[in-house]
């Protein structure tokens, strides 16, 4: 399943609940996929940096390669969130009067701190790497963090798109009275913006902010189409056969749904075997019944199943001896 899905699309998310083995699947597939002759990129969204960790290297927020044809980068959430407070500074410096310079400098302070700011941080960081990597590798893997965050993320672009749609309805609304009161009149529709070179200033600054409002709108339809297009990306779904993480992910699978993006898969990591002895027989019967939690729609997903490991899973040779399953 895993196989197949990398050869027939061109960007895999993985997820699931924290622990369950997401990076080791991930990078396992991502593996396999380079052996193929594909050229893969992965990417970890989980600042637990564990991408780094599994491959025994540094990886960190540029992107370096791991082996022929595999590539990776980590995504720092602190780093990202004070390049986009720089990048919306620098937007809102430069459409702000200068006596107001002050109250921008609040604004962002108050703004790093402040619920969604980390999430719409990353996301963007989400889009610039699934751009590059539609472009520049055949295949993009990303290692996302734990459910709840992930399902949010997923979720975003959707609404971050809907609250500029309302920023620009209310552009629209105070451009029409501005022009009304100063006796002007100016196109404010989205597709024909009039400039004027020696136009009033304000006109010039209503202008700018429409401007960036229509390119982060376009920026976040662009990434929202993208996940929504089941040809070009699907999510994976990792559990381990424990009550806890298969009730989580029918959980994440209807929020996936709701969110209009493919789930191409699940897979059940760390299964125990029936052949090693009767602890590990015992467990594997528990294991069966936390399955039998699984909704119908959850059952009806291709699926995988990978072994529990003797050892811990660290180092391209382990994950090479790993991907030989999926073979």
């Amino acid at each position: 399943m895993l196989l197949n899905l990398a050869q027939s699309r061109r960007a895999l998310f993985f997820g699931g609940k924290g622990g369950v083995g997401k990076t080791s699947v991930a990078s396992t597939t991502a593996l396999a996929a380079a052996r193929a002759g594909h050229r893969v990129l992965i990417v970890s969204t989980d600042p637990a940096h564990n991408l780094g960790h599994l491959w025994q290297r540094s990886i960190g927020a540029d992107i370096v390669e791991l082996r022929e044809n595999l590539y990776g980068t980590e995504i720092d959430p602190e780093a990202t969130v004070e390049e986009h407070l720089a990048a919306v500074g620098e937007t809102l410096y430069s459409v702000m009067p200068e006596n107001l310079r002050g109250e921008v400098k609040r604004h962002l302070e108050l703004s790093r701190q402040a619920p969604g700011t980390h999430e719409a941080a990353i996301l963007e960081r989400i889009a610039d790497l699934l751009v590059l990597g539609l472009r520049d590798f055949d295949l993009v893997v990303f290692d996302t963090a734990p459910s709840g965050h992930t399902a949010r993320l997923m979720a975003l672009p959707e609404i971050m798109n809907s609250w500029v749609e309302g920023l620009l309805r209310n552009r629209q609304k105070s451009e029409k009275f501005a022009a009304a009161v100063r006796g002007l009149e100016h196109d404010t529709n989205r597709d024909h913006l009039v400039e004027t070179r020696g136009q009033d200033p304000l006109i010039e600054r209503d202008l700018r902010i429409r401007r960036i409002l229509l390119r982060r709108q376009s920026r976040f339809e662009t990434l929202r189409d993208t996940l929504r297009d089941a040809s070009l990306v699907s999510f994976v779904i990792v559990t381990n056969a424990e009550r806890m993480p298969v009730l989580e992910s029918a959980q994440l699978y209807e929020q996936l749904k709701t969110a209009g993006v493919n789930v191409g898969g699940l897979v059940i990591n760390r299964r125990s075997p029936a052949d090693a002895g009767e602890f590990l027989a015992g467990r594997r019967e528990l294991e069966a019944s936390a399955l039998e939690l699984m909704t119908s729609e959850l059952k009806a997903l291709p699926s995988t199943e990978l072994p529990l490991l003797p050892g811990e899973l660290m180092g391209e040779q382990a994950i090479g001896k790993f991907a030989d399953l999926l073979a």
